[in-house]
Parts: structure tokens; sequence; C-alpha cells
């Protein structure tokens, strides 16, 4: 089974934060620790995608679709609850899980869908800022476009300050979106008697096709990676009492944060309801809602609250964007790019639609720009919605926290009625927009359709066909493979390298310390190096040869009173390669040699032993500084 190197979760925040604590005394302060990675996600459900639903939903049907995000919530907790509860006790976030479960064909297509997915909820979140900067400022929609690639510097800098202030800045970001929706239904004065109503289920002619688009814009397929990563930057203890702590204070930061965002969506749903349905204007714009907000409610403190809502829902649904096209790419295929060129890929493919429909339609390309991207997502959320499911009720995967009977029942129930009305969504959608079309424009749409939808049936099929092996601990990560896969090396051989010089006395009682561990030989080692031995090699005797070839049997003498079997070996030459050849034709199992200290200019002038013998032998290396008692000798 394939093992993956992570040394930490906020490697996909800025490579260098550690983990987060989670040891604090009492159940709030614990809980505390864990809040967080669900407020990141809840940004996810308050993007411009979500808006643009929720205004046409209550402007055209009042509040009689209030129950829809209320149920399309409901949904949403049980999908991010699963992609936590995945991250908790595998140790892998669901790009990674997939990496190790499918095929390698099946990663990279699942990985391209995924990046479509980024770039598609890239290109919300530049619509909303372009949007969000033209509704408070007045600011061209092209000088929008230039603004939306220096925020991306902006953000990448709230990222190198860690995860915990990411997630107060996207907390903050959430406060803001909050209080101008709470100043906008205040404003709207609605009839709270007909909101109550709204939760009623019903739904009124023509209702089909923006409640289903609730639902399609309501679940993000980002967010299921980005949660089942970010709940591992928690320092959890690998246990099994350990994960069900983090399980259930991830279920209670769910909960809070997504009902947080349900009710802002309601809150969106709430003004447009009391403010355009009953004026009888039904909107699909954003822009549009804006600007009509101050003629309707006579007040200036709507739109300005409208647009500072939006801009921060944006800026905020870029920063998990970057995080979520960082997790996908590291974990499908192993690439791990740096967080500005990451970030600067994915937002130049969300800019580049956006300009080219500027300079073609003006602003009202935009709000068709912004549905299409709904539709990308619509098609892409099976296909991580699927192995979410397929995972977590896998008992090879999950081990004694798979998902119970009633669970994984209740989340197959949820996943067919997502995925059938987001596949009705983006039918509905493309039909509208080929309306009238010749039969030729239809031909790539059927073909993606029967791509997609063969790629849909391979990936739950392919569970059933190759089960795959046992994952024996449920979490798997580096540190218990690791322990699981230690050995003690066997050592009955052990050869020393000496330099016939006071720093031996540490070189040697090092390997004869590790010699008398392992019960082993000891081999003597000494390259001599002269003028004469650089050339001919061991064909040159020389009185300087002679005297180190005394110097090793003296030594191995001495030795040899302490029990220990000893040989000795001279060696000619340069001194690096003469060693790496012993060991090649010896059958050393450990080489132990000193280290000098110096770096720079006096390895240019004495030479270097160390590091061309470590990268050039197979076996153990134990290195020994002697600079140390050199001085000490002359001392």
């Amino acid at each position: 089974m394939e093992n993956f190197h992570k040394a930490n979760a906020t490697a996909y925040l800025d490579g260098e934060s550690p983990r987060v604590s989670v040891r604090r005394r009492g159940w709030v302060r614990r809980l505390l620790a864990f809040v967080g990675p669900a407020y990141l996600v809840s940004i996810g459900y308050m993007d411009p995608g979500n808006w643009a639903t929720d205004i046409e939903a209550g402007s055209r049907f009042g509040y009689a679709l209030l129950w829809v995000i209320l149920i399309a919530n409901l949904m949403a907790i049980l999908m991010q609850t699963l992609a936590a509860r995945l991250g908790i006790v595998t140790g892998r976030d669901l790009a990674q899980v997939c990496r190790a479960a499918y095929p390698r064909s099946a990663t990279w297509v699942l990985w391209w869908f995924a990046e479509v997915t980024i770039a598609a909820t890239d290109l919300a979140s530049v619509l909303g800022t372009i949007l969000g900067l033209n509704l408070l400022f007045g600011l061209p929609l092209l000088w929008g476009c230039v603004v939306a690639v220096l925020d991306t510097f902006l953000l990448l800098l709230i990222q190198r300050f860690g995860v915990r202030k990411m997630e107060a800045f996207i907390l903050m970001m959430v406060g803001i979106i909050a209080i101008g929706f709470c100043i906008e239904v205040l404003i709207a004065r609605p009839v709270w008697s007909n909101v109550a109503q709204g939760f009623a289920v019903s739904l009124p002619a023509g209702a089909v096709f923006v409640a289903v688009s609730i639902v399609g814009a309501t679940i993000m397929p980002h967010n299921l990676y980005l949660h089942s990563a970010l709940v591992q930057s928690r320092l959890i203890a690998d246990t099994q009492t350990g994960r069900r702590e983090a399980c259930r204070y991830n279920l209670i930061d769910a909960v809070v944060a997504l009902n947080g965002a349900f009710f802002v969506n309601a809150a969106i749903l709430i003004t447009a309801a009391a403010v355009f349905y009953r004026h009888g204007l039904v909107v699909t714009e954003l822009q549009q809602a804006g600007m009509l907000l101050e003629g309707l409610l006579g007040s200036r403190v709507a739109p300005i609250a409208f647009g500072v809502a939006l801009l921060a829902a944006s800026q905020s649904s870029t920063l998990t964007g970057t995080i979520s096209g960082q997790i996908v790419m590291e974990g499908f295929i192993n690439i791990r790019l740096r967080p500005w060129l990451r970030r600067l890929i994915t937002r130049g493919a969300a800019l580049l639609p956006a300009v080219i429909v500027i300079l073609i339609a003006g602003d009202h390309g935009l709000y068709r720009l912004l549905i299409i991207s709904q539709v990308v997502l619509c098609l892409q959320l099976p296909f991580a919605i699927v192995p979410l499911v397929q995972f977590t009720s896998d008992r090879r995967k999950m081990g004694d926290f798979i998902n119970p009977v009633w669970v994984r029942l209740l989340a197959w129930s949820c996943a067919a009625i997502i995925v059938a009305l987001n596949a009705k969504l983006a039918a509905d959608i493309v039909a509208e927009l080929l309306r009238g079309a010749p039969w030729w424009a239809w031909t790539p749409v059927a073909l993606v359709a029967l791509v997609i939808a063969a790629s849909l049936i391979a990936l739950i099929v392919l569970p059933l066909v190759r089960p795959g092996p046992v994952w024996p601990s449920g979490r798997v990560t580096l540190s218990r493979s690791v322990s699981a896969a230690l050995r003690a090396p066997a050592v009955h051989h052990v050869a020393v390298a000496l330099e016939h010089s006071p720093g031996d006395a540490l070189i040697l009682g090092t390997a004869v310390s590790l010699a008398r561990a392992h019960n082993a030989k000891l081999t003597l080692l000494h390259a001599v190096v002269t003028p004469g031995t650089m050339l001919f090699g061991s064909d040159s005797r020389s009185l300087h040869g002679e005297e180190d070839q005394s110097y090793l049997e003296q030594l191995a003498r001495e030795i040899e009173d302490r029990n220990l079997l000893v040989e000795t070996q001279l060696l000619y030459g340069d001194p690096p390669k003469a060693l790496i050849d012993a060991v090649h034709e010896n059958d050393f199992d450990m080489l132990v040699l000193g280290a000098h200290g110096h770096r720079g200019l006096k390895d240019l002038i004495f030479g270097q032993t160390v590091t061309p013998v470590r990268h050039a032998i197979a076996i153990p290396l134990v290195i020994v500084p002697t600079h140390g008692a050199e001085s000490a000798q002359r001392e």
C-alpha cells in the first residue's frame, strides 16, 4: 500500500506552521482548539454562486423556498461531517485516499475533474470581487480584473501567518457577511409570519429549476477535499479515544459553522423576497440586486452593506479555493508547487474567461458566466461525493470508525438525490443555453455527457470489482507505517576508517562500542596518501605506508585483548575512492568514519571524504566529529 509523506496538514497552508495542539483543560477550551476548519469550509456555502440562486429564489417565489435552503444545509452538514471523519481517522485527505484506493488512470481523471472545479470556483470568486468593487466604488469591470490579480498576493501573505491566523481572518470575513445581511434584513423589514411559512414544504409552479439550483450551488466539491485536509491541522492523539474526541468536536464545529452559513443564505433570500418580490421584480443578477436596493429601500446603507458583504465573501472564497487547489494537486498526483505559483495558475484560468466575456458582452455576460461555472460544479460534484461515501462506509479504510448502517443509508440517499438534482440542473442549463442551436452544436455536449456518465458508473462499480487491501489501523500515518516496518539491521562486520591522528581515539571508540554491541568483527582501514600511491596505488611502497601498517597492527593487538575479532586493511590512493571500493569488495555491514568539521576553502585544500562516501555506499554510515578531540590534544 502506498504511503504519503506529509509532515503535517498545514503543509497545504504555509509549509512551516506546526499543527495546533488540542491539549487543553476543560471541554470548552478543548472545543475552541478544534474550532476553525468548518468556518473555512462554510465560506464555500456563501460564495457568489449561492447569492445568485438565493436572490433569484426570493425575488421570484418570495419565502416559499426557504425550506429548500434548510434541506440543502442539512445534506451539507452530513457530507462535511463525513469528510472530516475521513481525514481524522485515516490521516489522509479525500484526494490522497482516492490516490491510494484507485488505479493510476482513475486518479488522473479525478484530479483533472477536481482542477476544473477549482477553476470554476475561483471564477465565481473573481466575478464576485469585480461586481463588489463596481457596486462600492464604481470601478470599471476590467479594472476589477486587475485588482483580482493583485489581491492574490494579499491572500498569500495571510497564509504566511499560519493556520490559526488564517482561520481568524476567515471568521472575521464571515462576521462581515453576517453583519451586512443583518443590516439588509433590518432595513427590508420582512413579515416574519410569512418567513416562518417558508419552512413548510411546498413547491410553487415553475420553482423546480430554482430549487434544484439552490441544492446544486450549496454543496461544493472542493469543500469535501478541503475539510478532510484541514481537520488534520489539529495535533490529536493517535488513539481510538483521541480520534473519537476529534470526530465529536469537529461535528460540533461543522454544525455551528454551516448553520451560520444557512442563516446567511436564508437572510439573502429573505431580503430578496422582502424587497424585490414585494415590488414584483424578478432579479437574476448580483449587480442588478445591489443597484436596486437603494431605490427600493430608500437607504444608501443597503447597497453598501450588500457590496461589502459580497466583497468579503469573494475574498474568503478565493483563499479557501487556493488551499483546495494545493490539496488536490498534492493529494492526487503528489506534485507540490510554490503557493504563489499555484495561485497565479488558478487565478489566470479564472480571469481569462471573465476578461473575454467583459470585452464581448459587458456586465450582462457576467451573470451567464456565473451560471456556467455552477454547471461545472454540478457536473464534478458526484466525483467527490461518491468516493467520500464509499470510503467512509468501508471497514477496510475506516476500521471501527465505519459509518453505522443508518448513516450509510442516509448518506447514499443524499448522494443519490444530490447527483440526480445536479444532473438535472446541468441538463436544464445547457438546454437553455443551446436552445435553437443546430444539431452539430449538441454533438460535443452529448459526447461530454456520455464520458461523464461512463466515468461515474466506473467509479461506483470499481470498489465492487477491486475492493483493495485492508488498511490495518484505520488511521494510516507515516509514523505508524515507519514504526510497523522497524527492523534492527543485522551487523556482523564493522569497518572503521582511521586517520593516523589523535582523532582516531573517538572514531575507534565508537567503532569498538558498535562491534561489541552487535558481537561483530572489526576491520581497521587506513588510506595511504602519497604521490606514489596516488599514481600507482598498492604497487608503490613507501616508508609512510609501512608506518601506517605498523600503526594499524598495534591498534589491532590492543583491541584483541578486549575479546574482539580484529583485522586490518591498508588502502591506497584517493581516500574516498579507496573507501568506496573497500566497502563494495568486502562484506562490511557498517562503516564508521571521522569528520574534521571544516568546510568551504578548507574542503578545497584538504579534500572531502564524508560527502562522496555517503552518497556511494548502501550500508549504514556512522559519522564521528573529530575536530574537538584534535583541538584538545593540541592544548
